[in-house]
């Protein structure tokens, strides 16, 4: 039986893939990584992948209006959703400790769903990319004890990263709801 395959933004490690799991049940589908909202929408409606999942709401940061946008200017359909929850880690390289760290890589909404630990550490300048992982992956390359990333515990373990702060999120509580999108 081929595995469906399943489009979402981000690299191995973002929390799409915790939503793919809960949404789609573990090992039963193929992840595929793509670098923006709008490419995981022309994965599904060109037919290279059979869906597609999206996080568009943030229990924190609202609406995240560039999936949206990117769903909004599309003819998919939503198949359904599911909400996740969202614990935002500080991840550094493994000699690094906390008080090491002045440049904090993440997506912009991870960056907003953390903005009490930044009032705390004003030492700290945040700096926006394209995703969750992929800021793990950067500071796992750049190897510097300076630079840390906000990302899912997940992606600490896949990047060989240490978690140097763990549950950052302003709201215990928090959540990000999914679309899954079809053809």
């Amino acid at each position: 039986m081929v595995r469906p395959l399943v489009a979402f933004q981000g690299e191995v490690g973002a929390f799409s893939e915790d939503a793919i799991e809960k949404f789609f049940g573990p090992a039963t589908v193929t992840s595929v990584p793509q670098t923006s909202f709008d490419d995981v929408v022309t994965a599904v409606v060109e037919g290279r992948t059979d869906y597609g999942i999206i996080p568009v709401e943030n229990v924190i940061a609202g609406v995240i209006v560039d999936a949206e946008r990117a769903i909004k200017a599309s003819e998919l359909r939503t198949i359904g959703d599911v909400a996740i929850p969202i614990e935002q880690c500080l991840l550094g390289v493994p000699s690094a400790r906390l008080e090491d760290v002045t440049k904090v890589l993440s997506h912009p909404a991870a960056l907003a769903q953390c903005r009490k630990f930044f009032s705390l550490h004003t030492e700290m300048e945040p700096i926006a990319v394209s995703d969750t992982a992929g800021a793990a992956r950067q500071v796992a390359h750049a190897g510097e004890r300076a630079v840390s990333a906000i990302a899912a515990r997940r992606a600490a373990a896949i990047y060989g990263l240490d978690v140097l702060a763990l549950g950052i999120q302003d709201d215990v509580e928090n959540k990000t709801r999914f679309v899954v999108l079809a053809r």
